[in-house]
């Protein structure tokens, strides 16, 4: 799979379907998705930031940069200390492949270990890349392998790793994040929702890939699941201005954080989805990190922020977002999350 990633940094395996899958509209996948067609066998065409937006980016990332670094370094140690100096890298493309760089280059300057990092396709509700799987475990021993993600929203990838990860014993279902808010892992960089800047941008600071795709006319028995590759982004690319940013803020000491909010995200998801009376659960998103990517690739109902974080510049990006594309932001009050995103109904549009 072509990226903008360097190959010492991950190998991503993933099947290159440029030119063989045309991208759509988010209302025009929004209404075949609330129709019963499944989001992986679709593209969305990649939003385009406004100026004012990259703005909000930049400064987004000038000012969250050291909190994401000490999350990285707070989880890389976790690792060492839990997993060693054996471990693969596994990160859940798309928005687990930078995170998973990261953790690699931290563990090689603090650690002086260069550990395998590999990037591989997990689908809600189809599941992990049955082939990715085959070639890691031709590699290492299932115990070496790691899943590593950008963050956690409610936890529904998590869920529907520990379904999948029964077929292949001895493999964790565990995985690594920089982010939990959700309360559902003890190996994250923190509890907190922190805005990580690469949640603001698609492709242009993720390699310059799409996100993951599955059909079956496309992707032949045995073949890695796909993914688009954007060249015509390639000069505004920020996929390596974004990890060095992180990088520079690296430091070898990482204190403890405050204990986690009680309780688990998907609970709070429920009581959002009862009061909005929302019947699907998957049309709630929250986190900054789910409800930037629902401003960016679906068609939102509403923004929600946490109460008294009106004013929180980490929420900065989603507002100007919700502004753009006129959807409503209110307060609420959030228990584990800063903003939570919610998808409209087809009947709505």
């Amino acid at each position: 799979m072509r990226s903008s990633y360097r190959k010492e940094d991950v190998c991503l395996l993933l099947k290159d379907i440029t030119g063989l899958v045309e991208p759509q509209s988010a209302k025009e996948r929004e209404r075949q998705i609330q129709s019963g067609r499944h989001y992986s066998e679709m593209l969305p065409i990649e939003y385009v930031p406004s100026s004012r937006y990259m703005e909000a980016y930049e400064e987004a990332l000038l000012n969250y940069a050291s909190l994401t670094a000490r999350a990285v370094g707070r989880l890389s140690d976790r690792i060492m200390e839990q997993r060693g100096r054996d471990t693969a890298l596994v990160s859940l493309a798309r928005a687990g492949t930078p995170a998973g760089i990261l953790i690699r280059r931290y563990i090689l300057k603090k650690y002086g270990i260069s550990l395998p990092h590999y990037s591989v396709s997990i689908i809600r509700d189809k599941g992990i890349d049955k082939a990715a799987m085959r070639y890691l475990l031709s590699l290492y021993h299932p115990k070496q392998l790691l899943f590593v993600d950008g963050w956690i929203g409610k936890g529904a990838i998590l869920s529907q790793l520990k379904k999948d990860m029964a077929a292949y014993p001895g493999v964790s279902p565990d995985i690594a994040a920089l982010a939990d808010p959700a309360n559902v892992t003890e190996l994250c960089g923190t509890h907190e929702d922190i805005l990580i800047p690469s949640s603001c941008l698609n492709a242009t600071v993720s390699g310059l890939i799409s996100r993951t795709f599955y059909r079956k006319d496309i992707i032949g028995e045995g073949e890695f699941h796909g993914a688009m590759y954007y060249g015509e982004l390639s000069d505004s690319d920020l996929s390596y201005a974004f990890i060095e940013a992180i990088e520079k803020e690296f430091t070898m000491e990482n204190p403890m954080e405050e204990e986690a909010a009680k309780g688990l995200g998907i609970e709070e998801a429920r009581e959002i989805a009862r009061h909005f009376a929302v019947s699907d659960i998957n049309f709630i998103k929250p986190g900054i990190g789910e409800t930037t990517r629902v401003l960016l690739r679906r068609v939102p109902w509403k923004v929600l922020i946490c109460v008294g974080h009106e004013k929180d510049p980490s929420l900065a990006h989603i507002k100007k977002l919700a502004e753009e594309k006129g959807v409503p932001v209110e307060p609420y009050p959030l228990k584990h999350y800063k903003s939570c995103g919610i998808i409209k109904k087809l009947a709505d549009m």
